[in-house]
């Protein structure tokens, strides 16, 4: 997928530098390039988060009950 985004910026980039002005340079990657992969990237990468989120809770909770049950042990 990030070979798709690199690609995409490459393109605005050129197109970029193709405008008449710096301002419609500058508009032209804002709007074609680095917004579009912005919300690209974020799309797709919402399984990944909830996948890192829900092994961090399940990592927390085995640390939190096996920090319960050493409590429990020691008495």
């Amino acid at each position: 997928m990030y070979i798709v985004a690199i690609g995409w910026l490459y393109v605005t980039v050129l197109m970029a530098l193709t405008e008449s002005s710096v301002v419609a340079g500058v508009l032209t990657l804002l709007f074609y390039g680095l917004l579009p992969i912005a919300l690209l990237l974020w799309l797709f990468g919402g399984p990944t988060r909830r996948r890192r989120a829900r092994m961090a809770a399940e990592s927390e909770r085995a640390n939190g009950h096996s920090n319960a049950d050493d409590e429990q042990g020691d008495r």
